[in-house]
């Protein structure tokens, strides 16, 4: 809704920013996805690996104090 707010008054201030703003958001949405799966996958990545590395210690019977 923030977003929607600020574009309206980018409307209202400068026209054809706002406008080239609206274009030109999908393009960016399309560039950034493959950097956003990289990322995710990264994440599984080293979730993986804090998993493994945590196993002996889990097997053993370690409990996290809260």
């Amino acid at each position: 809704m923030l977003t929607f707010v600020l574009w309206c008054l980018l409307l209202v201030v400068c026209w054809p920013l706002a406008l080239l703003a609206l274009v030109l958001w999908p393009l960016v949405w399309l560039v950034s996805l493959p950097f956003r799966l990289v990322g995710i996958t990264f994440e599984a990545l080293f979730a993986l690996l804090r998993q493994l590395l945590f196993l002996p210690a889990r097997v053993l019977g370690y409990r996290k104090s809260a």
